[in-house]
């Protein structure tokens, strides 16, 4: 009986176990293999800020089909019933008769239809129209700059996620060597061949592996709840980054060329060309208050006094001359307020012309520095690894010290981390060189024409 009790426990666990296994495969279906193509495509469809650019446009589209809505007729109807306290009627037409009785008003109804045919309202609806049209592409063009802005984004941090992930694997691959070293020295000094103090400096070292790797595994879960919330997943979701897509960049070219990319492909210069000409029109708009209205009308009027007037079918039709004559005074204002918005946009635009060439110089000179990066690091690591290599030798040699080969080791994960991280960073800044000369979306959206 006291035996079965020594292994009542481990029975216990085994059950747990056994128990838990179903639950396993629940965790590995949140782990997702996720390619750079795959990312920006579900960022787009859940981005929240796209889809109040979307809404955006949708209004500027509906603002178009009210400034083409102008140019129908208006057909208005209206109607009236009074009720009337006995007022005194004079007519001041003689009625037939002396002795005809006096006239009792009680009630009084009315009714009209009337339709008005706008034939000139000195240029307002047309250049309306025209202005309502350029706002909408400018709109759309705006919605475009944002996609860009937001495939960047995507782009840093499915970067930031592959290198966190990288970090672990390196860190986890240096442990595993860390723990075969104390394992080694761990024997060694059981049987008096390497000194304690050795020992202690190998589980030193160790220690402070494990403790790095808690704080990159630490990062990579922040990292990776960041990336599963741009694209409205469940933060529970382990997503794999897929090191395909961080693929070599063969052309360069100058930054005279990627400048004049800029100018032919950005958006937001696209956008504020439509602005300015909606600005010009909003002038000619401005000034139509100067003109007169003119409108072709039509109607059709029913009235009935009880006992003293009725009309029916009295239709009409005529044309309506309009002007306010206020306007002489008053539009030069409104002429003067649309000039300076014009000018507004004017200078948006040229501050706009500075901050693209700012813009590519640093997004051109920053890949440069990073391309460069690559080739330093790459020798770096060369000449890492070959250290290390000659410092274990040395020390089984007993001419180099223990401390000095631990340095070599960590210089070796550093030099392999610096790598990674520096060919990463070399393709994000590429990409970022493309999001400023306005070609990043179409690299990654397809276009249905």
């Amino acid at each position: 009986m006291i035996h079965n009790n020594k292994y009542r426990p481990l029975k216990f666990i085994a059950i747990s176990i056994f128990l838990l296994l179903p639950l396993i495969p629940l965790k590995a279906q949140n782990v997702k293999n996720i390619s750079l193509q795959q990312a920006i495509e579900l960022s787009v469809k859940s981005s929240k800020k796209l889809k109040i650019a979307n809404a955006k446009i949708d209004e500027a589209i509906a603002n178009y089909h009210i400034a083409q809505d102008n140019r129908l007729p208006d057909l208005k109807a209206s109607g009236t019933y009074m009720r009337l306290n006995n007022p005194d009627v004079s007519l001041k037409i003689k009625l037939g008769s002396s002795q005809a009785k006096p006239i009792s008003v009680n009630e009084v109804s009315y009714a009209s239809v009337n339709l008005s045919i706008p034939v000139f309202s000195g240029f307002k609806i047309k250049y309306g129209i025209e202005s309502a049209k350029y706002l909408e592409m400018a709109t759309k063009l705006d919605a475009d700059n944002d996609k860009e802005e937001l495939i960047q984004t995507i782009i840093n941090a499915y970067c930031n996620l592959y290198k966190a992930k990288k970090t672990v694997d390196l860190i986890k691959e240096n442990l595993k060597q860390q723990e075969k070293r104390v394992t080694d020295f761990s024997n060694l000094e059981k049987n008096g061949l390497l000194a304690r103090n050795d020992l202690l400096k190998a589980q030193l070292q160790k220690s402070n592996i494990e403790l790095t790797l808690l704080d990159a595994e630490n990062n990579l879960k922040i990292t990776n709840i960041n990336m599963d919330l741009l694209l409205d997943m469940p933060e529970d979701v382990d997503l794999i980054p897929d090191t395909m897509s961080f693929h070599d960049i063969s052309y360069t070219g100058t930054v005279i060329e990627w400048e004049d990319k800029a100018f032919h492909n950005r958006k937001d210069i696209a956008s504020i060309t439509y602005k300015e000409k909606a600005a010009i029109v909003g002038i000619k708009a401005a000034k139509s208050d100067y003109f007169p209205g003119l409108a072709v009308t039509g109607g059709l009027i029913e009235a009935n006094i009880p006992g003293l007037l009725t009309i029916s079918n009295a239709a009409n039709i005529g044309v309506g001359l309009q002007y306010n004559f206020a306007s002489l005074w008053k539009t030069s204002a409104k002429v003067a307020a649309s000039k300076a918005r014009e000018q507004q946009v004017l200078e948006s635009q040229n501050m706009l012309a500075d901050q693209i060439r700012m813009q590519i110089n640093q997004a051109y000179e920053n890949y440069i520095l990073c391309t460069r990066k690559i080739d330093v690091y790459n020798v770096a690591l060369d000449q890492a690894m070959e250290n290390y290599r000659i410092s274990r030798n040395k020390y089984n040699n007993s001419l180099l010290t223990l401390t000095d080969l631990l340095e070599a080791d960590v210089a070796q994960l550093q030099a392999k981390l610096n790598y990674t991280f520096a060919q990463a960073d070399a393709f994000v800044a590429y990409k970022k060189l493309e999001q400023t000369a306005g070609l990043l979306s179409g690299n990654y959206i397809k276009t249905n024409k």
